[in-house]
C-alpha cells in the first residue's frame, strides 16, 4: 500500500486540532538556551483553544473589582449610597416596619463609612462589615421579632404551617382578604414550623421559632456551602480564602438587608438556587437533584433552574449526570407537589398562579412602578400585553438557553439572572425585593470562584517534550 502522508508531517490528531498538518517533531542539535528565556522557536500557546475557554485579556489591574472594594473611598461611597437608601424609607414608606428599619440602619451604615475612613487599613473593613451588619440586619430584625411584628408573607407561612399540621392542607379553601392567600407551594411551610413548635409565650421563643429566622439561616448555609464548592483550587490562587467578610457585606447592604428584616421569605429561594448551580458544576448530580427539587417546591419562580442545571450538567459531563439530575429534581418535587395537586387544586391554582399575576378578585398588594406594573394599570388590555411581553421574553432566554448552554455556575447563574429579571419586571405584579434573587445570583458565584469571566477556565496542558537521539549500542 503506497502511503499518501507527506513526509515530515504528522497524522493530525484530536477534536480541535482541524485539518492542518502539525509539523512532526524533529531533534533541535542547538545548545540548550540560557536559563531565564524560553527555549527557541516555542510559543506561550503550546496547545489549541477549547470551547468554553476565557480567550479575553485579564483585567487591568487598576480596573479590578476586588482591588476597587480595597480602597477607601469605594468603601465610604458604597456606604454613603445604602445610608441614603436606607434614610428614604421613614419618608416615602407607608410600610411601620421598613420606617423602623429605615431609622435604625441609615445611622448604622454612616458610622460604618466613618470606620472605613478612619481605622488602620488591615482591620477597617472588617469593623464596618460588623457595625453595618449590627446596625441594619441584627439589632432592628430582634427587635421586630420580640415584638411579634413582621410583612404578611411570614403570618401566611406559618399559617400554612399550621393548616398542614392540623388539616393536613396548606391552603385555605375560600380566601376572604389578602392575607388569606398563600402564594408559595407547601414546601415553604417547612419554615413555619418552629413557631407551632416553640409558640410564642417568651421572649425566646417569639424570638426562635420566627420564620425570618430560619430564612435568614437557610440563605447563609446555602451561601456558604456554594462557596466551598466554587472557590479556586488551582495552584497561585487564594482557595482558601474565608467567606465570613463577603457575606457578611452582602447581607447588611440594603438589598438582602431590608427583606431580611421585615419578611426575608425569597432568601432561602437565593442560596437554594445558587447552591444547585454550584453543585451541578462540581458533577454531584444527586445532591444537585435534592437541592433543586426544594427550589421547585418552595416558589413555581425557581422552576427555570431546574433546566439550567441539568443543561450545565449535560455541557459539561454528558448525558447521565443531567438525566439522573432531571430525575430526581423532578420526581421529588413532584411527590411533594402531588398531595396538595390532589386535594386542592382549585386552591393551588388561584393561589399559587393566578394571585401573583393578579388575575383573581383580590389584588396582590405587591405594586413597585415596574414595566409590567405599569402596563397592568392600563386595564384588561394592558395586562395582557403584560403577560405576552414576558411570554415572549422567556422564549427568548429558553432558545437562548439551548442554543448557548452554559459551561460554568457563573454563566448557568447569569442565564437564570437574566430569565428571572425579566419576568419580575414584565409581571402584572412585582416588588423592587424581586429582584435582590438575580442579583445575588450573578454577584456571590463570581465572589465565590474569583473570576469575572463566565466562561470556565481551561488549565494549560504542558508541551510534549522532543524525543530525545537514540545512543549507540556499545
Amino acid at each position: 500500500m503506497v502511503s499518501t502522508r507527506t513526509p515530515g508531517f504528522s497524522r493530525p490528531r484530536g477534536r480541535f486540532t482541524g485539518r492542518s498538518r502539525t509539523p512532526a517533531p524533529t531533534i533541535d542539535a542547538e545548545p540548550p538556551a540560557r536559563p531565564g528565556r524560553p527555549p527557541t522557536g516555542s510559543t506561550g500557546r503550546p496547545f489549541p483553544r477549547q470551547r468554553g475557554e476565557s480567550t479575553f485579556p485579564p483585567t487591568p489591574v487598576r480596573w479590578n473589582p476586588s482591588r476597587l472594594a480595597s480602597l477607601r473611598w469605594v468603601q465610604l461611597l458604597g456606604c454613603l449610597v445604602a445610608a441614603g437608601w436606607a434614610a428614604a424609607f421613614p419618608l416615602v414608606s407607608d410600610l411601620a416596619n421598613q420606617r423602623l428599619w429605615g431609622l435604625v440602619a441609615a445611622p448604622a451604615y454612616v458610622v460604618a463609612g466613618l470606620l472605613c475612613l478612619t481605622l488602620p487599613r488591615r482591620f477597617a473593613a472588617e469593623a464596618a462589615a460588623v457595625v453595618a451588619l449590627l446596625g441594619a440586619v441584627l439589632a432592628p430584625l430582634g427587635l421586630l421579632a420580640v415584638t411579634g411584628r413582621h410583612q404578611s408573607e411570614v403570618m401566611v407561612v406559618e399559617r400554612s404551617a399550621h393548616l398542614m399540621l392540623t388539616t393536613g392542607d396548606v391552603y385555605l379553601p375560600h380566601p376572604v382578604v389578602v392575607t388569606d392567600y398563600n402564594p408559595y407551594l407547601p414546601a415553604m411551610s417547612l419554615f413555619g414550623l418552629p413557631r407551632q413548635l416553640l409558640g410564642s409565650s417568651t421572649a425566646f421563643a417569639r424570638v426562635a421559632g420566627d420564620a425570618r429566622i430560619w430564612f435568614a439561616l437557610t440563605f447563609v448555609v446555602c451561601l456558604l456551602a456554594a462557596w466551598r464548592l466554587l472557590r479556586p483550587t488551582r495552584p497561585g490562587t487564594d482557595g482558601h480564602r474565608a467567606p465570613l467578610l463577603p457575606l457578611a457585606v452582602l447581607t447588611a447592604s440594603p438589598l438582602i438587608a431590608l427583606a431580611l428584616v421585615v419578611g426575608g421569605v425569597d432568601l432561602p429561594l437565593i442560596g437554594v438556587c445558587c447552591l444547585a448551580m454550584a453543585l451541578a458544576e462540581r458533577d454531584r448530580t444527586v445532591a444537585a437533584g435534592l437541592v433543586l427539587a426544594l427550589a421547585c417546591s418552595l416558589k413555581w419562580t425557581a422552576w427555570p433552574a431546574l433546566p439550567v442545571a441539568v443543561l450545565l450538567l449535560w455541557r459539561l459531563y454528558g448525558r447521565r449526570p443531567a438525566a439522573r439530575t432531571a430525575l430526581i429534581g423532578a420526581g421529588v418535587s413532584a411527590a411533594v407537589l402531588l398531595p396538595s395537586v390532589l386535594t386542592q387544586p382549585q386552591a393551588l391554582r388561584d393561589q399559587v398562579v393566578r394571585f401573583p399575576l393578579g388575575m383573581t378578585a383580590i389584588r396582590t398588594p405587591a405594586g413597585s412602578p415596574l414595566p409590567g406594573k405599569v402596563l397592568a394599570g392600563f386595564g384588561p388590555t394592558g395586562h395582557t400585553v403584560s403577560l405576552a411581553l414576558m411570554t415572549l421574553a422567556l422564549v427568548g432566554v429558553a432558545i437562548w438557553l439551548v442554543a448557548r448552554p452554559p459551561v460554568s455556575a457563573i454563566a448557568a447563574a447569569d442565564l437564570l439572572a437574566a430569565g428571572l429579571a425579566i419576568a419580575f419586571t414584565l409581571a402584572p405584579a412585582g416588588r423592587f425585593g424581586y429582584l435582590a434573587l438575580p442579583a445575588v445570583l450573578v454577584i456571590w458565584p463570581r465572589l465565590a470562584a474569583r473570576r469575572w469571566s463566565s466562561r470556565r477556565p481551561v488549565a494549560p496542558r504542558p508541551a510534549p517534550e522532543a524525543p530525545r537521539p537514540a545512543l549507540p549500542r556499545s
